[in-house]
């Protein structure tokens, strides 16, 4: 017999509100509204205690029901105590209120508690896609569509009814209510595994002890293993033979090594550069024509956030197959030179020491090791000289602190008079009736030529 629409949960409602003068009515409003607060009350005080007296102090098992389900708490703990009060009130009045209003909590809670796993793995910045969004909406609406066959009693006959529609698949029948089953364990032990990954890459992060390439090939080796582990898990409940994966693995193998060598190289690249050290996040690097700061080493590629804001996405294998200059591998320091030509009457002796002291004066320069000024060479115009020193905050640029020591120079030299040769040039002009004698010998050579190819 088809349940009416006022059944199950829904009737038995219906009988205990109807009479509005029922003391059991009373007292199951009062145990709702009071277990609510009182949860509510518990998950501040625990939010309080574990949160904001001593945050760092408190062990990690302590802080994961109270920091990371914050926004899941107030109202598990209040369905908690309705679930705790529901049988101690059930020995002398009706319960089919909190029966009604126990899995319309659970759905909140189920949806608070999925919504924090999602935006804790997809927008850990705190900015959700509309991806993200259009996914929470559809989970939204199937867990209200869910409780709501339960509590109107149609969820068995729907049950029954994708047991007994049945999908042809090759040889083999398989009924929706398995390949939904298939789907959500699939899509559940997934979002376990890189939600487990996610706050395991938090945890790694913040240990200072171990190198930052170490911490990032743990973390991206910790979640590949989770969400290898998610899928043969998720193949078993659904109940395919894992023996079908080997051939799989064949296939894969035998792709990688033709049609996705490259993809495969830079993924073993990636590797590579995290467990050798060679690059970290925030080192200085330069590579073929690429040129900046490493912001994000992925398992394929690595972001270089050039000096003037562009960001190249890199391909390891080029890290690998290119050599690479590290210009913050062990020492930040970074040695630049600019060059200038005095004439010859200059002072070498006494100019040198002021070119070096200029270069001093500059912010940004080292005071070791020191400037120096060097005479390079007797050039065309003058001499030549080159003053080099060193920075220590590459990554700030060249090109400013460089103009520095240039102006700086140039005061110092527009100070002591210091002459700045420029090119000299002779330039010889004939006169009339010798150009007029070399034109007409061009054309009687012109001429000549002509005749002998004729």
């Amino acid at each position: 017999m088809k349940p009416t629409f006022l059944s199950g949960l829904l009737l038995d409602f219906w009988s205990d509100v109807n009479d509005l003068g029922d003391p059991g009515l009373l007292w199951q409003i009062l145990t709702l509204l009071v277990c609510i607060a009182a949860g509510s009350a518990l998950a501040r005080f625990m939010r309080a205690r574990y949160l904001k007296e001593n945050p760092l102090a408190q062990p990690g098992v302590a802080r994961l029901g109270v920091d990371s389900f914050s926004r899941v708490l107030s109202p598990l703990l209040g369905l908690l105590l309705i679930e705790l009060a529901r049988p101690v009130l059930a020995r002398w009045h009706h319960v089919n209120v909190l029966r009604l209003f126990t899995p319309l909590l659970a759905s909140y809670v189920i949806m608070r508690a999925a919504f924090y796993i999602m935006r804790r793995i997809f927008a850990r910045q705190g900015q959700a896609g509309a991806v993200l969004q259009v996914v929470e909406k559809v989970v939204s609406v199937i867990v209200w569509l869910s409780v709501g066959l339960y509590i109107t009693g149609w969820w068995p006959d729907v049950l029954q009814f994708l047991d007994d529609t049945v999908v042809p698949v090759g040889a083999h029948k398989i009924s929706l209510l398995v390949i939904l089953q298939g789907v959500a364990s699939v899509g559940l032990t997934l979002v376990a595994a890189l939600w487990f990954g996610a706050a395991l890459e938090e945890r790694l992060m913040k240990i200072d002890t171990i190198h930052s390439s170490m911490r990032v090939v743990l973390a991206r080796m910790a979640r590949a293993l989770l969400v290898l582990i998610a899928v043969l898990v998720s193949l078993s409940l659904v109940g395919i033979d894992l023996t079908v994966l080997s051939v799989f693995g064949g296939a894969l193998g035998v792709g990688l090594g033709f049609g996705l060598q490259k993809i495969a190289s830079s993924y073993v690249s990636g590797f590579v550069i995290l467990l050798e050290r060679s690059l970290a996040i925030g080192d200085l690097v330069a590579v073929d024509k690429y040129y900046g700061i490493v912001t994000h080493i992925n398992t394929r590629y690595t972001v270089l956030q050039g000096l003037d804001g562009v960001e190249s996405v890199v391909p390891n294998d080029v890290l690998i197959s290119n050599p690479l200059q590290n210009y913050s591998l062990t020492d930040n320091a970074l040695r630049l030179s600019t060059t200038v030509t005095v004439g010859y009457q200059t002072d070498l002796d006494g100019i040198l020491p002021l070119l070096e002291q200029a270069a001093l004066d500059v912010a940004r320069v080292s005071r070791l090791p020191a400037p120096q000024a060097v005479f390079v060479k007797f050039g065309i115009n003058g001499f030549d000289l080159e003053l080099g020193f060193w920075i220590s905050d590459p990554q700030n640029g060249r090109s400013g602190v460089t103009s520095d020591v240039n102006r700086a120079v140039w005061r110092v030299l527009k100070e002591k008079n210091v002459e700045l040769p420029s090119p000299q040039r002779d330039i010889r002009i004939m006169n009339a009736e010798e150009l007029a004698k070399n034109t007409d010998k061009a054309l009687d050579m012109r001429a000549k030529t002509q005749i002998e190819a004729e």
